[in-house]
């Protein structure tokens, strides 16, 4: 646990030194839920139009954290110094993730209110919140890996995204489901129980694949 201690800490230090990841998914995620404000032929939405933009978003938005979460490790030689290093690689994993799941919450902080704001018809619910978590869990598991696969690469920008949004559609479904009747104004309802079910089984599976490769993954 110091060993994983140590290296979120290392991870939230130089997102606070850098502000390269949080500050840039923020403001993506608001600009774009104020051009959907003016671009929208309506002035609020609700329902599974308001879970389709509110979720397609806040991915989009996730996208620019995972292709900057290993860049300073590639560029700094930090994935020398964990091979180099007697410690278990997977906590490099571990820290990873649970800085990327950090940045997703403080994305929504921001972008929640935001959105509500700005096109959301009814109040907000509190099991959004939850909704939420489960796909920032996957969400956090799944970048962090394909970030970790893409960053050797030279056109990182690109490759991060195209290997991650397929794996990321049965989350996006699943989440949008989950909310559409906690973001409706007629009919409104809490949360199907099978959808939190795929979301958690997805964490869980995805968790465990990414357990089991990035040691070797980090080696090659």
């Amino acid at each position: 646990m110091s060993v994983l201690s140590a290296l979120l800490r290392k991870e939230l230090r130089i997102e606070l030194r850098t502000l390269e990841a949080v500050p840039g998914m923020s403001l993506f995620a608001v600009t774009t839920f104020v051009v959907f404000h003016f671009g929208l032929d309506r002035p609020t939405v609700s329902g599974d139009l308001a879970a389709g933009v509110l979720v397609v978003t806040l991915l989009f938005a996730a996208m620019l954290g995972v292709n900057r979460l290993w860049v300073a490790d590639e560029e700094q030689g930090g994935f020398d110094a964990v091979l180099l290093a007697p410690i278990d690689r997977t906590w490099l994993f571990v820290a990873k993730a649970i800085a990327m799941l950090a940045y997703l919450i403080v994305l929504e902080i921001v972008a929640i209110p935001a959105f509500a704001f700005l096109l959301l018809e009814g109040p907000l619910r509190a099991e959004l919140l939850l909704v939420l978590l489960l796909a920032d869990l996957g969400i956090a598991v799944v970048g962090t890996l394909i970030g970790a696969l893409a960053v050797k690469t030279r056109a990182r920008d690109l490759i991060g995204p195209l290997l991650a949004l397929p794996l990321l559609v049965p989350l996006v479904i699943a989440t949008a489901q989950a909310a559409q009747p906690l973001l409706a104004t007629r009919d409104a309802g809490n949360a199907e129980p099978k959808f939190l079910a795929v979301l958690g089984l997805y964490d869980l599976v995805f968790a465990l694949v990414a357990y089991a490769v990035f040691d070797p993954l980090l080696e090659d």
